[in-house]
């Protein structure tokens, strides 16, 4: 009987090649295509009247920068003549009421030029998810001690600055009637940072309140 030996195969990733009598092998990579670059969702921001920032958790990081931006830029003397902003309205969600610390230096600064009288550009508002809505029986006891230290000291026992803590998420609804009401004939950039859950409502809201209203909001987002 004669045996049969199979052909050993190539693999698809590499190749043979004779060169001056001796084979060697050459890697052979996929072709790759790339895209872009794209610009990042909140680079535009200098472009608008007034900026809506909403950040849930982490997602305020990078609205950070663009609060920091803001204040630069407004109380600079030859500051940039493209950026527009005049009003920034910074709403921040977190369940964790330690994560308030990681910018406690930005939220005192801008209470502090508050508190001395300069017009206000940025308002700050920090919301503890993980505490029942003011108004409700069982936040009924914090919400009293919030009040009087706040009264006492000037600092928010639960953010630790002196930025007041609002408990349970905001009315997003009454939240864009405000700034529509307070800012006709402008342009709001709406600006979110966040779980992809609430992207639907803020484009929406958006949508709504720009053919309701002579305010026209953009929305932008980045969801992680």
């Amino acid at each position: 009987m004669q045996a049969t030996v199979g052909r050993a195969e190539r693999p698809p990733e590499s190749r043979l090649h004779v060169h001056g009598g001796a084979q060697r092998q050459r890697q052979v990579f996929p072709r790759l295509l790339i895209d872009g670059p794209y610009g990042a969702p909140a680079q535009d921001y200098r472009k608008y009247d007034v900026l809506l920032l909403i950040g849930l958790g982490i997602g305020a990081t990078p609205l950070i920068s663009i609060v920091k931006d803001v204040l630069n830029n407004v109380h600079r003397q030859d500051g940039d003549e493209g950026f527009m902003t005049k009003r920034v309205y910074f709403y921040w969600c977190t369940r964790e009421e330690g994560s308030f610390e990681w910018f406690r230096g930005v939220m005192n600064e801008v209470a502090e030029r508050d508190a001395a009288g300069e017009e206000s550009v940025v308002e700050l508002h920090n919301h503890c998810t993980s505490v029942y809505e003011e108004g409700d029986a069982r936040s009924a006891m914090v919400v009293m001690l919030q009040a009087l230290h706040h009264a006492k000291s000037g600092v928010d026992v639960v953010s630790g600055t002196r930025v007041r803590t609002h408990f349970a998420r905001p009315c997003w609804r009454d939240v864009f009637k405000r700034v529509a009401c307070d800012h006709q004939g402008q342009r709001v950039g709406v600006f979110y940072c966040g779980d992809q859950k609430l992207t639907p409502e803020l484009r929406r809201l958006s949508q709504d309140f720009s053919h309701r209203t002579t305010t026209k909001f953009v929305f932008h987002k980045e969801n992680f």
